[in-house]
């Protein structure tokens, strides 16, 4: 008899977790303490934009597979493999993981798990938390031991988190029996030949902080390169292009411009270093202070460029802004780099217009004081600069003779260094990028 399964939270991870198992077959039971989230579901409305999910969702509750729910005795009763799926933000005022979403799942799922099944972290945590949530589900369940934990670490790509859950490149299973991985070795089999690895609790929470720390720190590599080719008057996207060449180094996230932000990387790297002070390996991390550091100059930079083209004063300078997600194919604006620029740029005095193709609602309810357009266009319109700061396809293709009618002054800053220079050039504008002559 197949399993059945329950999502413990329906954020960006749950609700893709819960559409990408029923469309794998399985019956799935999301749950979460957001009614009016659990209603939007319900309908087949998304609480997030991510390309292709809504079509799964909506076919999945169509055929019956997939339901939702606020109801954590329901849940228990309904499921032999829970997922969890909840966020663990940065703690305000310091560096470490908020971990309190996770117990109060533990805490209000336990005392109705009268039978034996499997619960699965999926959330990124600190090492260690794994155990003891472990302890505390044997303690807080009727079923006691025949209760168990496992961690699987998720490792989607905003905007390609669908095809990252039914493709995936590796699954990682921290276990603590041989039944705990025969039950998800089960789960995942219609996924097909996957690599599989199969570990302890700790190795299982550290591969997910430590993916992140390298792909920040690649990141953050390429930036302070272009920190060095600004000051020596090099072109850090040729010097990339080369570096790519070579197999031990390779082409992704190699690209250079504003960096990093988002709901994932910037609070990951922060926890993990907090954590690693916490086990008295904290100098084993240095090296991360400096990577978030480099990563937040970039935002500094931007804006001393766009302050230069205008004459060293936002004050009376209209500015178009393109992009306000913190990545293309996602209205994500969490510790996004656009707004970040969008908005200290307005604080210093200047007008400042946004457009983005999916991220505009999510950026006004954050920032009201901002202007906001519904095209390009109207976004540059009377600019006196327009900065590019997210990388959608829409902005990577847009005519420069044609969006420079639109603008009072043709300066253009590329945040992305996601145009090309000589074209813009060509139609006249005054062309400038992160790391580039």
């Amino acid at each position: 008899m197949p399993y059945r399964l329950t999502v413990l939270g329906t954020g960006y991870l749950g609700a893709t977790h819960a559409a990408c198992m029923a469309e794998l077959g399985f019956e799935v039971l999301g749950l979460d303490v957001d009614l009016g989230k659990i209603e939007r579901l319900r309908r087949g409305e998304l609480p997030i934009h991510e390309p292709g999910l809504e079509e799964l969702l909506r076919r999945n509750l169509a055929n019956g597979r997939l339901r939702f729910t606020t109801s954590y005795q329901e849940a228990a009763e309904f499921g032999d493999v829970h997922f969890v799926c909840v966020g663990t933000p940065q703690k305000k005022g310091e560096y470490a993981a908020d971990v309190s979403y996770l117990d109060a799942v533990v805490e209000s799922l336990a005392p109705f798990l009268d039978r034996e099944c499997l619960v699965v972290g999926k959330s990124t945590v600190p090492v260690g938390t794994a155990e003891r949530l472990a302890e505390k589900l044997v303690r807080l369940a009727p079923a006691g031991s025949q209760v168990e934990l496992a961690w699987n670490p998720e490792f989607l790509r905003e905007g390609f988190a669908v095809r990252d859950t039914l493709k995936p490149d590796r699954i990682v299973l921290g276990v603590a029996s041989e039944r705990a991985e025969k039950v998800l070795r089960d789960v995942y089999a219609p996924l097909g030949d996957i690599p599989m690895v199969v570990t302890d609790y700790p190795t299982a929470e550290l591969v997910k902080s430590a993916a992140n720390a390298f792909l920040a720190t690649k990141i953050s590599f390429i930036n302070a390169m272009a920190e060095v080719c600004e000051a020596s008057h090099a072109d850090v996207k040729q010097l990339s292009l080369a570096l790519s060449f070579d197999e031990r180094i390779g082409g992704k996230f190699l690209n250079p411009g504003l960096g990093f932000g988002g709901g994932c990387l910037p609070k990951d790297i922060r926890a993990f270093m907090a954590r690693a002070g916490e086990l008295g390996a904290d100098q084993a991390l240095t090296f991360l202070r400096e990577v978030d550091a480099i990563n937040m100059r970039r935002r500094a930079r931007m804006v001393d460029l766009a302050r230069g083209l205008v004459g060293g004063s936002f004050h009376g300078c209209t500015v178009g802004v393109l992009g306000a997600a913190f990545k293309p194919n996602s209205d994500d604006i969490r510790d996004s780099p656009a707004l970040d620029v969008a908005v200290t740029i307005g604080q210093a005095g200047g007008r400042v217009t946004v457009y983005d193709p999916v991220a505009l609602d999510n950026a006004r309810r954050a920032h009201p004081n901002l202007g906001y357009a519904d095209s390009a266009t109207g976004a540059v319109s009377g600019a006196d600069v327009v900065l590019l700061l997210t990388e959608w396809q829409e902005f990577v293709v847009l005519d420069p003779e044609e969006l420079g009618q639109a603008v009072r002054i043709r300066n253009i800053v590329d945040g992305r260094n996601a145009l090309d220079a000589e074209t813009w050039r060509a139609a006249g504008w005054n062309y400038r990028a992160l790391g580039r002559p």
